[in-house]
């Protein structure tokens, strides 16, 4: 019996360390090998900057870059702006029933997701384009927003608002002088994830931009399908790199961890 409590004393460690090297050495070799002097991906030469070079000075990886910026911003400007409405004016009335609606978008499958979109633009013959792909990262972004807002609001001092109201402000007013301020916490955390969810999105992107639109996702997968180069490996580090920053503000947030699943 205490054999076999110190084996699962020792046994527990050694998995979670496993399980973290899993994670994070193919990572690692990522990005050891973003640095490659060799054209093969997986051939050390020797260190050189020339694949981060060859990026800078590529015009599809900015025109990609770009896309995904605008997406990216668009889809955080509207999933607050639409998600803020919702929370303030439909919480108090029957719109606030429609709220679980949300929470079923976070447990569907995103290729589920990316599949309906391309089925309802084609019923309305809706030509793909950026607007599309905004439409369906937005889509994704309110799942996230919502629940965090809502999370939020809920935890706010009616008091606040009421006395807003008695003093004779309008409702629009009170939500831009007093509640915005008080939940812009949240609003900034939900704004840094939607911004991540959609940067890095490929299956949306993929189903609902179009042959004349790419982002960056989909810019790393068409370079793979033509030919691997540790081009791919520099990108996918930057990305990484990004991506990582933004989460570490995200975490930085003072909000309550795992605040849209309450």
């Amino acid at each position: 019996m205490i054999r076999s409590k110190n084996t699962l004393r020792y046994f527990l460690p050694v998995l979670a360390v496993a399980a973290y090297l899993f994670l994070y050495i193919p990572i690692i070799i990522l990005i050891i090998f973003s640095f490659n002097k060799s054209d093969l991906p997986l051939v050390w030469e020797g260190f050189s900057w020339q694949w981060y070079i060859a990026l800078w000075n590529s015009p599809d990886m900015w025109h990609a870059l770009k896309n995904s910026l605008i997406v990216a911003l668009c889809s955080v400007a509207l999933s607050i702006v639409l998600g803020l409405f919702f929370v303030f004016y439909g919480s108090r009335n029957f719109l606030g029933k429609l709220l679980v609606m949300f929470y079923a978008s976070l447990a569907m499958p995103e290729i589920v997701l990316a599949v309906g979109l391309l089925s309802l633009f084609s019923f309305f013959s809706v030509p793909l384009s950026l607007t599309t792909l905004i439409a369906g990262h937005t889509l994704i972004g309110l799942g996230y927003v919502v629940p965090i807002l809502h999370s939020r609001f809920q935890e706010l001092d009616k008091r606040y608002m009421e006395a807003s109201l008695d003093l004779g402000a309008t409702e629009t007013q009170t939500l831009g002088l007093v509640i915005i301020p008080l939940m812009l916490q949240s609003l900034l955390a939900a704004a840094l994830l939607v911004f991540v969810l959609s940067f890095d999105d490929f299956l949306i992107s993929f189903f609902c931009s179009g042959g004349s639109t790419q982002t960056l996702p989909i810019y790393i997968f068409v370079m793979i399908r033509s030919g691997a180069t540790p081009m791919i490996n520099a990108l996918s580090t930057i990305l990484l790199v990004v991506s990582s920053l933004l989460v570490l503000i995200f975490s930085s947030l003072k909000i309550k961890k795992m605040d849209f699943l309450q």
